[in-house]
C-alpha cells in the first residue's frame, strides 16, 4: 500500500532506494530482476520501502 505522494517524492524515495540497493543493502522482495532502479520501483508498488516523507505543516 502506498501513500499519496507527489512525483517528485515518489522519484526521490525510488531513487534513494536505488542507491541503497546499488550499494548493497538487502533487497526486501523477492525479484528475478538485477537492475536496482527495477528493484526499488518494484518495492515501491508493493509498499515496502522503509522510506517516508516528513512535510511541513
Amino acid at each position: 500500500m502506498t501513500q499519496n505522494y507527489s512525483r517528485y517524492e515518489k522519484a526521490r524515495i525510488i531513487g534513494a532506494r536505488a542507491l541503497q540497493i546499488s550499494m548493497g543493502a538487502p533487497v526486501l522482495i523477492r525479484t528475478m530482476r538485477s537492475d536496482p532502479l527495477e528493484i526499488s520501483l518494484e518495492e515501491y508498488a508493493q509498499g515496502v520501502i522503509p522510506i517516508t516523507v516528513k512535510r511541513k505543516k
